[in-house]
């Protein structure tokens, strides 16, 4: 109500003002033939005319009416070049900062709240840079005064920066119309004032705080580049160092679009997701549910069995479908790409300069106009004393150390409680083993809400999965050939004996012997990187997981394409990484997948939101298969239909939430998901059914009373 009385009140004076003609006073002719009466009337009441002069110029200003112009020069031929110059400067500067905050007050939060998506690369620039931006306009008088008045009032720029700004910005504009405001008498047309060497003179000022800027950071980069020998010619456009995701996608990239590039990798081509991850991961699970669903035949009305099978080929049947999708990163399809491929270790020598030290033994120098690191990640070890006496596999290690069993180990002890250590644990559970796992954390999966954690501890549970969450993990010990871990758990210790111990408590990035030391290239955990994937040096890149924030190769792919076309292209056009719609899945049964914000992380941010949940107990394909298990949940702004996040749990939850990521994505709402087809009996119509969730609390209960009695009506009921 106080916004729409505030815009009936602009109405009201702006349309008063156009009414009354007021306008007509606002033209040169008009003050040059009452100047005269202003000059003797400023000599008998100099401060009510100083006053009023003041007051009506802020009002001007602040309601955007056309004249400010003739204000200016009326404020110079009445008070001179200083008293007119202060007068104009503060007068303009309160009026152009309330009109500044009565369009962040009537329209920003709608603004924000239906464009917020869009408008956060626009937010996070005037969060930083703002101050800047405003001043290189308020240097350019060809920029439309209220307009910038009106948009800056949308952004997250303070007022008093807004204020400030304003009334440094707008100084030289101010000095040259009042100038001219005290020659009055002389003047033609306001053309006379605006003359294009001025306008260009005023254009040059504008520029100027952004070359400035760009000195600043040239200066900048020849400090950081001042003790190395640039080369006056390189051999390459790009060395790519890591043959994973991150690095394959990079190369791929710069050899389309025909520079020279070299990748460099030193174990195996197809990085961590093809050889110990992704790949691997998802052909175990895939073995494993088909145990599982053997054992529970019953449930669809066959005969239950306890499935017959050997291990080792289970474990032969994984290598053999990471052999399959090996030549799709093999060193032979790149090389066909264009990309020449080096098999050996790769070293930083200076900013321009890599040596590798090829399998055979031999070394090579590569000198290159840019760099990527992609040299990824490797499972994390914990300090437990007594762990290399017991001996341990990781997430790397598991697939070459348990192909040589002839059975899944006994007693399996699985530490860490995130999505890897979830997805192996299930696994082997239903393969056979005895499994413990053990969390420090109060609950397992602790980046998703507490009702999923407990959907996941649940389903492990079932396939007999002893979760032990918030027991810490003390020591190891070894008794003979018997291996124990010990564990604290409120303030008592717990002796675990197992046969096997899978270490799965995260993944830590590879930045050793690359040479980053020595160039000075700043690592916490991971490469510090800006919003280009530049660190330290402009010209070296660092994407995937080596980079962070996440450890997904989507994201390593992700990453690729801005560090690949920063690098090539980053002297004439910068892309800063878009993180704004994230998808993650963990594939557990159920699955678990996310994207965007979930309730937890909605309270943690402060983000007011409206939630909606759909249960797949209702969903007919999912009672179908057997799998009605889970939900589809939406978090929305508050009585919108714009998706602020998404979490599914369910049977191909992964697969499910892709809708929903391009959805976010390109700006779309609850309402278009609902109005379109989803083919009858599918898991797809989760997602509709949701949105229909959301439509249904937001029926209009006022408009359907009405309707109500107008069908009534013409059933000829009163």
């Amino acid at each position: 109500m106080k916004r729409w009385l505030l815009v009936l009140l602009v109405m009201a004076l702006l349309a008063t003002f156009f009414a009354l003609d007021l306008d007509r006073y606002l033209t040169l002719e008009a003050l040059q033939q009452r100047q005269h009466d202003f000059l003797a009337l400023k000599a008998q009441s100099p401060w009510l005319v100083t006053l009023v002069g003041f007051a009506l110029y802020v009002l001007v200003a602040a309601l955007s009416l056309p004249g400010a112009l003739i204000m200016t020069l009326a404020m110079g031929a009445l008070f001179g070049l200083l008293g007119g110059t202060l007068l104009v400067s503060f007068a303009s500067s309160m009026g152009a900062t309330l009109a500044f905050l009565a369009s962040r007050f009537v329209l920003r939060d709608a603004v924000q709240r239906r464009f917020g998506a869009k408008l956060k690369a626009i937010n996070e620039g005037v969060a930083k840079d703002g101050a800047l931006y405003l001043f290189t306009l308020r240097l350019v008088p060809l920029f439309p005064f209220f307009l910038i008045n009106l948009l800056m009032g949308l952004t997250p720029m303070r007022a008093s920066t807004f204020y400030a700004v304003s009334q440094l910005g707008m100084l030289a504009g101010t000095l040259v119309f009042v100038n001219a405001g005290t020659q009055l008498a002389q003047l033609q047309s306001l053309s006379g004032i605006l003359s294009p060497g001025l306008l260009f003179s005023f254009a040059l000022l504008g520029i100027f705080p952004i070359l400035a800027k760009k000195i600043a950071s040239g200066l900048q980069r020849r400090r950081v580049y001042a003790r190395w020998q640039r080369p006056k010619q390189f051999d390459r456009n790009l060395v790519v160092i890591g043959g994973g995701a991150a690095g394959l996608v990079t190369a791929y990239i710069g050899a389309a679009v025909k520079a020279k590039v070299t990748l460099i990798e030193a174990h195996k081509m197809g990085g961590d997701c093809l050889n110990y991850g992704c790949v691997p991961s998802k052909a175990l699970i895939k073995s494993a549910r088909v145990a599982h669903q053997m054992r529970h035949a019953d449930r669809y009305g066959l005969s239950a069995a306890e499935p017959e099978f050997s291990f080792r080929q289970v474990m032969a049947r994984v290598h053999e479908v990471v052999r399959t999708v090996a030549p799709h990163d093999s060193v032979a399809r790149y090389t066909e790409l264009g990309v020449e491929v080096l098999e050996g270790h790769a070293r930083i020598v200076d900013p321009w300069t890599v040596e590798v030290k090829l399998a055979g033994g031999a070394t090579q120098r590569l000198s290159t106009r840019s760099i990527v690191i992609a040299t990824g990640a490797g499972p994390f070890v914990p300090p437990l004393p007594g762990l290399d006496q017991v001996g341990y596999v990781t997430s790397d290690t598991v697939w070459d150390q348990f192909a040589k069993l002839d059975a899944p180990p006994p007693r399996l002890v699985v530490l860490g409680g995130g999505p890897i250590g979830c997805e192996l644990a299930q696994s082997f559970a239903r393969l056979g083993s005895q499994v413990t796992q053990i969390e420090m954390a109060p609950r397992l999966m602790l980046r998703e809400d507490p009702e999923v954690s407990e959907l996941a501890r649940a389903s492990l549970a079932d396939d007999g999965v002893s979760v032990l969450t918030g027991h810490k993990a003390l020591r190891c010990e070894r008794d003979g050939e018997r291996k124990f871990i010990v564990v604290e758990h409120q303030g008592a210790e717990l002796r675990i004996e197992f046969d096997a111990l899978l270490c799965a408590v995260g993944r830590v990035a590879r930045l050793q012997g690359y040479g980053l030391e020595q160039l000075g290239i700043p690592a916490q955990r991971t490469v510090i990187v800006n919003d280009y994937l530049e660190t330290l040096y402009p010209n070296i890149f660092a994407a995937g997981d080596v980079a962070g924030p996440y450890q997904f190769t989507h994201m390593a792919a992700h990453q690729a394409w801005y560090a690949a076309v920063n690098a090539l292209f980053g002297d004439f056009k910068k892309f800063k990484v878009d993180y704004s719609v994230v998808p993650w899945a963990t594939f557990i049964e159920p699955e678990v997948a996310r994207v965007g914000l979930n309730e937890q992380e909605a309270r943690e941010k402060g983000v007011a939101y409206e939630l909606t949940k759909y249960g797949l107990d209702e969903l007919d394909r999912a009672i179908a298969d057997g799998t009605a298990q889970g939900f589809v949940k939406v978090l929305t702004v508050p009585g919108k239909d714009r998706i602020l996040g998404v979490t599914i749990v369910g049977e191909h939850a992964a697969d499910l939430l892709a809708e929903f990521v391009l959805a976010m994505k390109h700006g779309l709402g609850l309402n278009k998901i609902l109005g379109t087809i989803h083919t009858y009996p599918t898991l797809a119509e989760a997602n509709k059914y949701a949105a229909g969730e959301w439509k249904r609390a937001h029926a209009p209960q006022k408009i359907l009373a009405w309707l109500a009695r107008f069908h009534a009506w013409r059933r000829g009921q009163s």
